[in-house]
């Protein structure tokens, strides 16, 4: 046989026993490590399988992989952040807002049939809210009126335009502002007059 080929296999071999051994000594650690940070078992072992694959290409590519251990659970540590990052929006969009976190804008006009001076404010509040939705840019505007006044959730919104969920977030945080800025404004002119 010729010894240019069996060096390959020896060493395709060593890699193999290599892999073995750190799998066998670093996976029940590398586990409970994720387990502490993940509570469901199955998304923790889908963690795992990520964490020791990436480790097999890493030392099928010939990296040199000096502290397995660390290693692994910098890789981890990795993959959980990765996770959580993709849910985040996720639950954002989806979760209930905390009392008194952000009022609907049903919540901030005075109640239909409330007597005749809230019905004069309420007119005013809507008018001012309808020039003030005007003045949006467009994407902000359809975001803020599919959300909050028709009820679409931002996945639905996600889904029927095509833009990430967090952009659609970030268009309804900017339109909130504007539209707070601008009845703010109009708030200190009625009290001021």
């Amino acid at each position: 046989m010729d010894a240019a080929l069996s060096e390959p296999v020896q060493s395709a071999a060593a890699q193999d026993r290599l892999i073995t051994a750190t799998v066998a000594r670093e996976r029940g650690r590398l586990l409970a490590f994720i387990r502490r940070r993940i509570a469901d078992a199955a998304e923790a072992e889908d963690v795992l399988q990520d964490t020791l694959y990436e480790f097999v290409a890493a030392q099928r590519l010939m990296q040199p992989i000096e502290q397995a251990g660390a290693w692994l659970v910098r890789v981890a540590r990795n993959r959980i952040i990765d996770r959580l990052r993709r849910r985040a929006p996720l639950a954002a969009a989806e979760a209930p807002a905390a009392p008194g976190a952000e009022d609907s804008l049903a919540d901030l006009l005075p109640a239909p049939g409330a007597g005749p001076e809230a019905e004069v404010l309420r007119a005013a509040l809507l008018e001012e809210i309808e020039a003030a939705l005007a003045e949006l840019p467009e994407a902000q505007r359809a975001v803020f009126v599919a959300h909050e006044l028709e009820g679409v959730t931002f996945r639905e919104l996600a889904a029927r335009s095509g833009v990430s969920i967090n952009t659609l977030i970030a268009r309804k945080h900017y339109a909130r502002r504007h539209l707070r800025a601008r009845l703010r404004a109009a708030w200190d002119e009625w009290l001021l007059a």
